[in-house]
């Protein structure tokens, strides 16, 4: 037990001292048992207390300490960093967060507020009395990473962690790179086009020796923890004999070849606005280079006979490769509208924003659709994000860029084909940041907007080849306004990637936004509770390109600093397992989320044994043990019940 611990109370400005009598706890706690001194700060986390606090340690000879202070989720690190300074074993320090469960919880009732703060420092105490010096175990490396999804986040995350010195895989199911923003023309707000910022990207990525890029390529499966991870992966055939498709009429015979292909499927690139064949090539997109589409193509062989290097017959191949870290940067797909949505799907001049960005891009000098020429356009905001009241599905997020993108297309629209109309229905406008510009553009080339509320939407409807859209509009008191338009563009959210199959194999947690789930937002933005696996770009939710290749910049920092040295320190905090007791029942492994039990052989029995570099230190596996031989490091049963006793006094 220990002898002489150290107890700070922080006032933390005034965050903790208005509700809480500091003084009245540090009397409180002064004498108990083990204590050596008692106290008061203004900022615990300050650099000058930190000092003081080494000083007080080496000084007093303390083997022990106590901080109570604000949640151990904002300074557990900190204050772990000043006791191994000092000397001390870092895991001999407890946090007693006095602020987020003592003051704000009771800010109305500061009397039991100083109470309740007592008890928990006293607890805190009681822990440390019988805390461990524990030794965090040490495990080695692969400085290799891969990177799931070469779209923008996973290019930059792929390059960033490459000129830093880290071998990356980067792979891509599409067997072109570039992920949605591929797909968009001019870009806002720097003018370029998305297919010139996927060259510039892929540029860098071909020339980096340290970038090993497939397409078409899948993880099927991973093994090990991190540090160590084993990836299987397939890679899937673009069905092109590459080294022989470098004679100097490949591309004349290519042409004929794709003409002759009698198959013909909704192009997805152009969100169904046209065809392309089964053999295609996708101009633009990068690689530059020609693809079998093996789920459409019949295996006729027309395409062969003209040009041989085409081989229809070619299959997947295998790779099992070793990681370190895994960054996914899957992307998003765009809300797809339901039959009868504001119309989509029965009414034919009705089509998503995704659609009209890729109209914009195909048509000629005059913008039409179907058979009409295009003239004035109904856009309606927020389909598939904050949908609530009477709006169908379950997003009741915000997308973020949809507003921009809407009003953006708007734009690019009205300058690139004469007498444009915008009416925009809102439900309030979201250009954040320096993003507002492109509202201020639109308002004062005369775009009209309406607004209504969330229980009483557009209604769009169609007679006699007429397209109307009705809507109660806010701005005006209420008016009902009733306008009759030539297309209807509806303003479309981000969604989750609909396969969710490398979230299955990494084991990543979905929020109630079914995006990936990073741990905090704030203090771990990019990190998943599967230690190694982070997350890039909209596939932990939706982003525009500059928040997008931020997020990049983060994940790829988080991830070299984890596996580039060698060696990874992981957290003691573990499961431990009493051979003796232990008579193999399964239950443990049947509670671990994290599949971290396994069975071996001890004195003639089978026993349960504790995968020291997959455990998480949740403590699932205790409480199903039916003889008790279970203990979590750290958190022991004497630790836990000293505070129980300590809290009940």
């Amino acid at each position: 037990m220990k002898k002489r611990i150290g107890v700070y109370i922080c006032e933390c400005g005034s965050n903790i001292s208005d509700y809480v009598d500091v003084e009245k706890v540090r009397d409180a706690v002064k004498d108990e048992e083990g204590v050596a001194l008692a106290k008061i700060t203004m900022f615990a986390c300050a650099d000058s207390t930190q000092q003081e606090i080494v000083n007080d340690i080496k000084e007093e000879k303390l083997d022990g300490m106590v901080v109570a202070s604000c949640s151990p989720k904002l300074h557990l690190f900190t204050f772990r960093n000043v006791a191994e300074r000092a000397g001390m074993n870092k895991y001999n320090y407890v946090q007693s967060n006095i602020r987020e469960q003592v003051s704000w919880a009771h800010s109305d009732k500061p009397a039991e507020a100083t109470e309740k703060a007592i008890r928990s420092v006293k607890a805190a105490i009681a822990r440390a009395m019988l805390s461990e010096a524990l030794v965090s175990p040490v495990i080695s490396s692969e400085n290799v990473a891969l990177v799931v999804g070469a779209g923008i986040a996973g290019m930059r995350t792929a390059l960033d962690m490459a000129n830093t010195g880290t071998k990356v895989y980067l792979i891509d199911s599409d067997h072109f790179v570039g992920g949605r923003t591929a797909q968009w023309g001019e870009i806002f707000p720097t003018g370029e086009t998305g297919r010139e910022v996927i060259t510039g990207f892929y540029d860098e990525v071909i020339k980096n020796e340290n970038i090993i890029l497939h397409t078409g390529c899948k993880a099927v499966s991973k093994a090990g923890s991190v540090g160590n991870f084993d990836i299987k992966l397939k890679i899937g055939s673009r069905g092109i004999k590459m080294d022989a498709a470098a004679s100097g009429d490949f591309d004349e015979r290519l042409e004929k070849a794709i003409a002759a292909c009698p198959v013909s499927v909704a192009d997805d690139f152009d969100f169904g606005l046209t065809n392309r064949k089964a053999l295609y090539r996708s101009d633009g997109r990068m690689p530059a280079l020609p693809v079998v589409d093996r789920e459409n193509c019949t295996k006729c062989g027309e395409c062969v006979k003209i040009c041989p290097e085409i081989d229809i017959q070619i299959e997947e191949t295998y790779e099992e490769i070793k990681v370190g870290s895994v960054i996914v940067a899957t992307g998003f797909d765009p809300y797809e509208p339901s039959e009868g949505e504001f119309g989509y799907g029965e009414i034919n001049n009705v089509i998503t924003l995704q659609q009209f960005r890729r109209l914009i891009e195909i048509s000629g000098e005059k913008l039409t659709y179907g058979d009409r020429e295009i003239k004035t356009i109904a856009w309606i905001f927020c389909v598939g994000s904050r949908q609530t009241g009477v709006l169908k599905g379950e997003n009741k997020y915000c997308s973020r860029h949809c507003c921009t993108s809407g009003i953006h297309a708007a734009v690019l629209a009205r300058k690139k084909f004469d007498g444009i109309t915008n009416i925009h229905f809102t439900r309030g406008v979201r250009t954040y940041g320096k993003l507002e510009t492109i509202y201020e553009e639109s308002s004062v080339a005369g775009d009209i907007y309406l607004q209504s509320y969330d229980d009483s939407v557009p209604v769009v409807s169609h007679e006699n080849g007429i397209i109307n859209v009705k809507v109660d509009d806010i701005l005006t008191g209420d008016r009902e306004m009733e306008i009759d338009v030539d297309l209807v563009v509806l303003v479309t959210g981000m969604v989750p990637r609909a396969d969710k199959t490398i979230g299955d194999i990494m084991k990543i947690p979905t929020g109630l936004d079914k995006f990936f789930n990073e741990v905090h937002p704030k203090l771990k933005p990019v990190e998943t509770v599967m230690d190694g696996i982070f997350l890039a770009g909209t596939a932990q939710g939706p982003k525009n390109i500059t928040e997008t290749l931020n997020v990049s910049h983060s994940a790829a920092i988080k991830a070299h600093a984890l596996i580039s040295g060698g060696e990874i320190e992981l957290e003691p905090t573990m499961a431990k397992i009493d051979k003796k007791l232990c008579e193999w029942c399964g239950k443990c492994l049947e509670a671990c989320p994290f599949k971290s039990i396994d069975k071996e052989e001890y004195e003639g029995k089978t026993v349960a044994v504790v995968n020291t570099s997959t455990c998480k230190g949740c403590g699932m596996c205790l409480p199903p043990c039916p003889v008790n031989a279970i203990q979590l490091t750290g958190f022991s049963d004497r630790e836990i019940i000293s505070m129980i006793d300590a809290l009940a006094e």
